[in-house]
């Protein structure tokens, strides 16, 4: 009961606020008429309220699009930095982190010999390093959040992690038969390395054993 009741004073509140808007705005109109009609500017009161409520409704509707316009790029913004804070919790944490540190270290180059002598902790490892890269693809899908805002200090680590793991990812490929085995991963660190050889064309890709 209380919510209609609520929802007509709602809708009442409207009605009277309309009706009290279009009684104003005639109201100076005829302001504006009578004060031209004695300054001897003769003029139709109907064709120059026509005349001026077209002129404010079009004012109206432009200010309306620029407001809609400053909502949508402040969202923009929004969601941009949203997604970076979830891209740098998700590369960051101390999990991942140290996942990627066992793959520089202990990862054989051959993938062969890796995954016949690869311990139940090293295979967690690597699964989490493609996992997150996955995560990290979706998070910085087309559209989403420009690359120029993330690659800067999000490159290295994927490159890095990508040149260790994309032999084992090209294996279980062939040994699976699945071609899209963390295809998405794949295609974000060939974006990276893209970016890297654009904009860093002399940088080296190294891996220290007791890094920071």
């Amino acid at each position: 009961m209380n919510t209609k009741w609520s929802r007509y004073r709602t809708l009442v509140g409207i009605l009277a606020i309309t009706t009290v808007g279009f009684l104003g705005w005639l109201a100076i109109l005829l302001l504006v008429w009578s004060f031209l009609r004695a300054s001897g500017v003769s003029s139709n009161f109907w064709a120059m309220t026509e005349a001026l409520s077209t002129a404010v409704a079009a004012a109206a509707v432009l200010s309306a699009g620029f407001i809609a316009f400053r909502e949508l790029n402040e969202l923009d913004i929004n969601r941009h930095i949203q997604v970076a804070d979830r891209l740098f919790e998700e590369l960051n944490s101390p999990e991942n982190i140290q996942a990627r540190r066992w793959v520089f270290q202990n990862l054989p180059a051959d993938p062969v010999e890796g995954m016949r002598t690869l311990t139940p902790d090293g295979q967690a490892a690597v699964k989490r390093v493609l996992n997150s890269l996955d995560r990290v693809a979706f998070l910085t899908q087309d559209g989403w959040i420009p690359e120029e805002m993330i690659m800067p200090w999000m490159n290295p680590m994927i490159v890095k992690a990508w040149i260790k793991l994309a032999p084992y990812v090209d294996y279980e490929r062939d040994r699976r038969g699945e071609p899209d085995y963390y295809e998405y991963a794949g295609e974000l660190a060939q974006r990276c390395i893209a970016w890297r050889e654009k904009n860093l064309p002399e940088a080296q890709t190294t891996w220290i054993e007791d890094a920071l």
